[in-house]
C-alpha cells in the first residue's frame, strides 16, 4: 500500500473510474444513488447527479464523451454527459445490472453470474460471453470491474479478493488479495464490502475502495505474467 485518502462513508460504492485527475464514483440504493465526480486528495465531491429515485445504481464506465451507468434490477442504463454529468438518454438490457467498464474497443459488463458480457459501445448489444473459471470452477458474483494492463479485474462480492481475469480465456490467473486492509478486519455493517476498483493508466496506480469505506487506498501492482492458476 502506497498511500491512503478520504472517501464518503454515506457513498454505497457501485462503480469507480479515474478520469482526468479524479475519481469518478456511482452509488446505489434506490433514493440515494448518485453520480459523482470526486477529487482523489481529498475526498471533496465536485460535482454530482441524482439517478432516478425509483431505481438503485450501479456502476459506471467512461466513453467518448459519455458516461454510462447500469441499475441493478431495472434492466435499465443511462448515459450521461461527461462535462456536466446531464442525463442525456437511456437504454436497454436483459438481467441484472452490476458493473462496467471498456477495454478500448469494447464496454465489458457484470451481472452478478461467472459471466461478463462484451458489449458493443455503439449499439450495446451483446459481441460475446466470457464464462469466468478459478481452477475450473465457474466464479460467481463478479462485480466492480476494471481494465488494468491487458486483464480485467472483478471484485468478488461479498469477499476481499480481486480476480484477475484473461480476457482471451475467462480463466482467473491470480488473485489480490485484500484481506487487512482495516476495513475488512471490522466487523460492522455486513454491506459494507469491498467494491471499488479504479486504475490510473498514466500513472500506474490503482485505487480500492468499498461500500461506505472512510478510505481509497493507493495500492502497489506487481503483476507476474501469469500466476498458473
Amino acid at each position: 500500500m502506497q498511500r491512503v485518502y478520504p472517501h464518503d462513508t454515506g457513498a454505497f460504492t457501485e462503480g469507480l473510474l479515474y478520469l482526468g485527475g479524479n475519481l469518478i464514483e456511482s452509488t446505489g440504493r434506490k433514493g440515494e444513488s448518485d453520480i459523482r465526480r470526486v477529487r482523489l486528495a481529498d475526498g471533496v465531491v465536485l460535482q454530482s447527479v441524482k439517478v432516478p429515485a425509483a431505481v438503485f445504481g450501479e456502476g459506471i464506465v467512461n466513453w467518448g464523451q459519455h458516461f454510462y451507468s447500469l441499475t441493478w434490477q431495472d434492466e435499465i442504463g443511462f448515459v450521461w454527459d461527461q462535462k456536466t454529468l446531464k442525463r442525456l438518454s437511456g437504454f436497454r438490457y436483459d438481467g441484472e445490472g452490476w458493473a462496467l467498464t471498456q477495454n478500448g474497443k469494447y464496454l465489458i459488463m457484470s451481472d452478478g453470474t461467472a459471466t461478463l458480457k462484451i458489449l458493443n459501445p455503439k449499439s450495446l448489444k451483446i459481441v460475446r460471453k466470457l464464462r469466468v473459471t478459478a481452477d475450473g470452477r465457474p466464479v460467481l458474483n463478479l462485480n466492480e470491474l476494471e481494465w488494468v494492463k491487458g486483464e480485467i479485474f472483478a471484485n468478488v462480492w461479498m469477499t476481499h479478493r480481486i480476480a484477475r481475469i484473461d480476457p482471451s480465456t475467462g480463466r482467473v490467473r491470480a488473485w489480490l488479495d485484500l484481506t487487512g486492509l482495516p476495513e475488512t478486519l471490522q466487523q460492522g455493517d455486513p454491506d459494507a464490502v469491498l467494491n471499488g476498483i479504479a486504475y490510473d493508466s498514466a500513472g500506474d496506480r490503482l485505487f480500492v475502495t468499498g461500500k461506505m469505506w472512510p478510505h481509497v487506498y493507493q495500492i502497489v501492482l506487481k503483476l507476474p505474467k501469469d500466476a498458473g492458476q
